[in-house]
């Protein structure tokens, strides 16, 4: 399986001022498939260490914060020479006493040391006696597996190059091939586990019984890291995400929770999933100009999932689905769709994602994307529907602006807007 992230941990690898990284990321998402597998390309001895499993250096950090002296005991715990070309993997580094405030010190008393750290961002968030490295640390998020890690775990290699070089008349000239293989992407989704055993078996049964292991497994974390009184309301929010992004206007409503849900009751659950990696927040902004935070509406946002195979396995959408035709997206295509894309978007650092809606509801943008110092439009599309009133309206009202719409139609150039077949949106923005 090839996981784009090593990438960036080869560019990690050349720095100049090379910090210890963290692998940022829910559960189950690869992080410490990733790290391994680098560590084997890319140097010739390392040592793994799970904090969670090894009861012997788990306090390794709790005595000083002398590095030679840590350093010392990991070698006789583990019987490796550590020089600097040792990759140090330091795995679950929440479960260690003061682990995370380790890698500051590793970053200044021996930044020659390659360390690459990982482990749930909830255990990283909730075990307050340990002060953040700030500064001293470098991060790189880990997703599940993109739509074209996924092609290429299917053996798809060459359709993932010919998207890469946007070459518009072959594409559609596999546009149904390449439209089923994506509708597959939207029920077996991203999670490593998941892909291997698709690609393994093709049994969707089995599939959809790794998502919801997946899920209970997340639901157990929440009772062994979140503060007892807030687990209901996590609970709560986490399982009205599949519904909430199923209504027409996919903004999350308190009261859809319970009624007379407030705001202030739930905005610790909600950034709680966040802190976990577990869903991304995308809020509204009031207006398409530079830069889209100084007109943030922090009161109007959508949640959306880690990935879409579990959106899908939580709203029950059955596995025959995958092999009717478009029966997958019938009820449900808008909220898969747009989960989707609001994955494809979050692989580029680049993109800093909102959405906009206009204040009296007449109109909105699935998605306003600022990269720097240029703004982008984005109409999503589940079908071949391709009326754009809003976006049309919107790139007027914003002279200088040119949409983009992704959508179950082939290439098309306007104007004032391109569209764009749903399978190229990693190809075209990440």
């Amino acid at each position: 399986m090839k996981r784009y992230a090593i990438q960036e941990l080869y560019k990690w690898k050349e720095k100049s001022v090379r910090k210890p990284l963290i692998l940022q990321g829910a559960r189950q998402v690869g992080k410490t498939w990733i790290m391994q597998n680098f560590a084997k390309e890319a140097f010739q001895k390392s040592i793994y260490v799970n904090f969670e499993s090894n009861t012997i250096l788990n306090s390794v950090f709790e005595k000083d914060f002398d590095i030679k002296r840590i350093l010392f005991e990991i070698q006789l715990a583990t019987g490796v020479a550590i020089d600097n070309e040792t990759l140090l993997l330091f795995d679950e580094i929440q479960e260690a006493k003061r682990g995370v405030t380790a890698l500051k010190y590793f970053y200044e008393q021996a930044p020659e040391i390659p360390v690459i750290a990982a482990g749930s961002l909830l255990g990283i968030a909730t075990r307050h006696n340990d002060s953040f490295p700030v500064g001293k640390v470098d991060f790189l998020s880990v997703y599940p597996l993109s739509f074209f890690e996924f092609l290429e775990a299917m053996g798809k290699e060459q359709f993932v190059e010919v998207m890469s070089q946007q070459r518009w008349e072959l594409l559609t000239s596999f546009h149904e091939q390449l439209y089923d293989l994506l509708k597959i992407y939207f029920f077996v989704g991203g999670m490593p586990e998941v892909v291997k055993e698709f690609v393994e078996s093709k049994n969707v049964e089995v599939v959809r019984e790794l998502q919801l292991d997946i899920l209970n497994a997340y639901d157990h974390d929440f009772s062994k890291h979140v503060p007892a009184e807030e687990v209901a309301r996590l609970r709560m929010v986490f399982r009205s995400i599949s519904g909430q992004l199923s209504k027409e206007n996919k903004k999350f409503i308190y009261g859809f929770l319970k009624e007379g849900a407030r705001a202030k009751n739930f905005e610790l659950a909600i950034e709680w999933l966040q802190d976990a990696g577990l869903v991304y927040k995308v809020n509204r902004t009031k207006k398409g100009l530079l830069p889209l935070s100084a007109y943030e509406d922090f009161a109007a946002f959508k949640l959306f999932m880690v990935d879409i195979g579990l959106l899908g396995a939580m709203s029950g959408t059955p596995s025959k689905s995958i092999i009717n035709g478009n029966a997958i997206f019938t009820d449900y295509k808008g909220a898969l769709t747009e989960q989707y894309v609001l994955q494809e978007l979050k692989l580029s650092r680049k993109n800093i994602i909102y959405y906009w809606s206009a204040d009296n509801s007449q109109g909105e943008i699935d998605f306003l994307v600022q990269r720097e110092d240029k703004i982008i439009p984005i109409e999503v599309k589940a079908e071949e529907n391709l009326q754009s009133k809003s976006l049309r309206i919107f790139v007027t009202k914003n002279q200088g602006l040119h949409g983009l719409r992704f959508s179950a139609s082939s290439f098309r150039e306007q104007s004032w807007m391109t569209n764009f077949p749903l399978f190229t949106v990693e190809g075209i923005l990440s």
